[in-house]
């Protein structure tokens, strides 16, 4: 088996989308407490585990399915099933493998009040349903990939054994949809004019209409993050002497930051390599925004 090809089509860089399972351990559940926040954590990993094998699974699908457009793609050619360094057998039986392990480790997880198995089973579902048909509805794809983000929230939270807050909700939806919106305007730059060849959905699609969504999407991420820093919620979670508020700048600076990359054509199409160190201030960034969150939820100011 061709080890190599078969680890770069499950996607592993992607994986980094699934530490919004996180989330609700973070944001939600009585941290400021710390009340059994230890007891939560292997079924939280195991959701982290399950949602990476799950989306791999997709992946692997996703490339056997469209691998006639993908050879006419500058860059997506370069995908092994593609590129024909892993057969197509070989692809849908590691699909069929990842899936179910995906299953049994969010089985594993347990959950309340939604097991997380049936939200990853949903999950799974909305995305065949993207890869057969969704993708190719203008509109209704960049919500299907929000929608996505926002099954992880939730399978975070399951594991947890909280409900999904209204503020981590917003949050979450928005963020999602401006990354999904910032990909479609990456694309038609790369593609062009001859966008229409490799999916004909992208011809309805306009640079001048997704720098409006755009703009739009990411002052409702901006305005719903900076209500939910001074929310009474967040007070209750992290306690009423918290600075999370000053975590805003983090994000208003990461937003324009990605729209920058996306504008300027300097790979702003994948948040997961920008994320990984595509762009250095970005990365810096993100880390110091997760540094001031630890400090306010651990430390003392």
């Amino acid at each position: 088996m061709p080890l190599v090809p078969l680890l770069r089509a499950m996607r592993p860089h992607q994986w980094v989308k699934n530490v919004f399972v996180l989330a609700a351990l973070v944001f939600a559940g009585g941290v400021a407490e710390g009340a059994g926040r230890e007891v939560h954590i292997v079924p939280v990993l195991l959701a982290v585990a399950a949602f990476c094998l799950g989306s791999s699974a997709i992946y692997l699908l996703n490339d056997v399915l469209d691998v006639e457009s993908d050879r006419a793609h500058p860059s997506k050619c370069k995908r092994p099933v593609a590129a024909g360094l892993l057969p197509v057998p070989t692809a849908l039986a590691a699909a069929g493998v990842s899936a179910a392990a995906g299953v049994g480790l969010a089985w594993a997880a347990g959950g309340q009040p939604v097991p997380v198995v049936w939200v990853l089973c949903a999950y799974l579902v909305l995305n065949l349903a993207y890869t057969l048909r969704l993708k190719h509805v203008v509109l209704l794809d960049v919500f299907c990939i929000a929608s996505g983000f926002l099954f992880r929230v939730q399978a975070g939270a399951s594991a947890v054994g909280v409900p999904v807050s209204h503020w981590l909700f917003l949050c979450t939806l928005f963020l999602a949809l401006f990354l999904a919106l910032c990909k479609r305007r990456a694309e038609i730059d790369l593609l062009g004019d001859d966008r229409g060849d490799h999916r004909a959905i992208l011809t309805q699609y306009t640079t001048g209409f997704l720098d409006q969504m755009v703009t739009l999407v990411a002052a409702c991420t901006i305005v719903a993050y900076t209500m939910y820093t001074v929310s009474d919620d967040t007070a209750h979670n992290f306690g009423e002497d918290h600075h999370l508020i000053v975590t805003v700048p983090f994000v208003v600076f990461g937003l324009a930051r990605y729209m920058l990359l996306v504008q300027t054509q300097r790979g702003g199409g994948s948040p997961t390599r920008v994320l990984l160190g595509g762009d250095l201030q970005f990365v810096l960034n993100a880390l110091a925004y997760g540094g001031v969150v630890l400090l306010d939820l651990y430390g003392s100011w």
